[in-house]
C-alpha cells in the first residue's frame, strides 16, 4: 500500500469513522454500526472499500488494521509531484512568448516566477556595467508590452540584482 492509496482510501468521512471504530476495536460490521451510528449499509461500504484498498484485513468478525503496513505507507519515499511545478509553467506559458515577455503580471509572485527565469540571463559573480544589463533586458522585452527599465527596477527590488554606482550582479546561486 503506497501513502496515496492510504489517503484516498481515507479521503471520505464514512470511510475515516469506520476505520477508527475498527482501530478502536470493532471487529465486525454490527460492531461498527454501533459504535458510528451509520446506517449499516454505510458501513458495509465503506468496509468494502477499505478492505479493497488494503487498509483493512480480514473477514467481518475478524475486522483489524495492519499497523506494520501503516507503517511501511508512511515511510515509502513519495514522488516529487508534478503538480507543483505546473503553477510556475502556467505563469510562463502566459507571460512569455517565443521568450518575450508578453507583459509583466501585477501580482507579486505571479511576476516573480518571471523574474526568477529572466535572471538566469545574468552568471553569478560576473560585474555588468548598467548599459549590458540594459541590453540583456531589452531582449526579453523587445516587441512585449514591458519595458526594460521596469524589468531592471523589479530585479533590484527583489533582490536578484543587486547595484552599487551602475554596477549591476546577480545575488545567489
Amino acid at each position: 500500500m503506497t501513502a496515496q492509496v492510504l489517503a484516498g482510501a481515507l479521503a471520505d468521512d464514512v470511510r475515516r469513522q469506520v476505520f477508527a471504530a475498527i482501530v478502536l476495536g470493532a471487529a465486525d460490521a454490527s460492531a461498527v454500526t454501533d459504535r458510528t451510528g451509520l446506517p449499516v449499509r454505510q458501513v458495509v461500504t465503506a468496509l468494502r472499500r477499505l478492505v479493497e484498498a488494503g487498509v483493512v484485513a480480514g473477514a467481518d468478525g475478524d475486522l483489524r488494521v495492519d499497523a506494520d503496513l501503516l507503517r511501511e505507507a508512511a515511510r515509502a519515499p513519495v514522488a516529487a509531484a508534478p503538480a507543483a511545478r505546473e503553477p510556475a509553467e502556467r505563469v510562463l506559458r502566459t507571460f512569455l512568448r517565443d521568450g518575450v515577455l508578453v507583459r509583466l503580471p501585477a501580482q507579486r509572485g505571479r511576476r516573480r516566477v518571471l523574474l526568477d527565469r529572466v535572471v538566469g540571463s545574468f552568471e553569478p559573480g560576473v560585474r555588468y556595467p548598467e548599459r549590458a544589463v540594459d541590453e540583456i533586458l531589452r531582449r526579453w522585452c523587445d516587441g512585449g508590452d514591458a519595458d526594460h527599465v521596469t524589468l531592471r527596477r523589479y530585479l533590484v527590488d527583489e533582490q536578484l540584482l543587486a547595484r552599487e554606482q551602475g554596477i549591476y550582479w546577480r545575488i545567489g546561486p
